[in-house]
């Protein structure tokens, strides 16, 4: 073979590889992906099938795919749950998504932790951006990123947000999917205020199907209030009043008892031992919580 055939060969197979939708490197990073489809039809397998489409050897992790039905602000609350335990280059799929197909913007992010997210710009980002600070988000504006040129109006799961992952997954440069945004979309977060009595907050979500209550209230917050282990303090759940003790595990009262304690995140939760809170005492998130102090406090 001479050497034009050898260099018209070898542009061929350049071409092939730039033409080709498939990104290889031996180790992707995880995907960590989340959504409101459920498990009832095919939208998750579909987004994975298009990830290992893009990059074979993938990992992705389910966050989970039971986050209530266009409920963003659940899903940033539990989006930024378990970014503290992965490592620097994760990517954060999330598609809670009740904009999709009108004006909202679709987003990559790069926090302060090393980690990227791929998120519709609809607040998903808050508690993120809150905790654990972002460094830079882009608008993915680059159609060679996306399944294709012209993507469906109502699944862009898979269409957009899933290859993006794939590719930053598998080592892209991240910085070419389009322009620099300085204002992603916020949404409210709901505030703790001291009062002369004690504190207000809110129950902010219930915990899967077990039926805790969690709240916005930390444990620095409520040490301030100045109650001891073993105490029975005054809250009210919206405007039902409950006098509960405060311990620190479940088995500290009996089976069917309620209780307050400080959960695994490091917040005030309110349960019932072996039983649900929620159904025992009606309770839904949001709810409006006030925690009274110990008297003299």
């Amino acid at each position: 073979m001479n050497i034009r055939a050898l260099v018209l060969l070898l542009a061929a197979a350049l071409a092939a590889c730039a033409r080709s939708p498939r990104i290889e490197r031996a180790a992707p990073a995880d995907v960590v992906f989340m959504s409101d489809f459920g498990g009832v039809d095919d939208a998750v397998a579909i987004c994975k099938g298009v990830m290992f489409g893009v990059a074979p050897g993938l990992r992705v992790v389910d966050l989970t795919h039971d986050v209530p039905p266009f409920s963003i602000r659940d899903g940033a609350r539990l989006l930024a749950g378990p970014t503290a335990y992965y490592p620097p280059g994760t990517v954060f799929l999330a598609v809670v998504d009740p904009g999709v197909g009108g004006s909202r913007r679709a987003l990559v992010a790069h926090s302060r932790r090393g980690q990227f997210f791929v998120v519709p710009d609809n607040g998903l980002l808050t508690a993120i951006a809150d905790r654990d600070g972002l460094e830079e988000v882009r608008e993915i504006t680059n159609t060679s990123w996306m399944r294709n040129p012209t993507t469906s109006a109502t699944f862009h799961g898979r269409d957009i947000f899933a290859p993006v992952a794939a590719r930053l997954a598998a080592g892209a440069n991240w910085r070419e999917v389009g322009p620099i945004v300085t204002d992603p979309v916020r949404i409210d977060v709901p505030s703790v205020a001291r009062v002369p009595e004690g504190l207000r907050g809110e129950v902010v979500a219930l915990d899967g199907h077990f039926g805790n209550a969690l709240t916005n209230v930390g444990a620095a917050d409520f040490a301030m209030l100045g109650h001891a282990a073993g105490d029975r303090v005054t809250i009210l759940v919206g405007t039902r009043e409950l006098r509960l003790p405060f311990v620190r595990t479940f088995a500290e009262v009996a089976v069917g008892e309620p209780l307050l304690y400080v959960d695994s995140r490091g917040n005030i939760a309110l349960a019932v031992n072996r039983g649900s809170f929620a159904e025992r005492y009606r309770v839904a998130a949001p709810a409006p919580l006030f925690i009274q102090g110990k008297e003299g406090r």
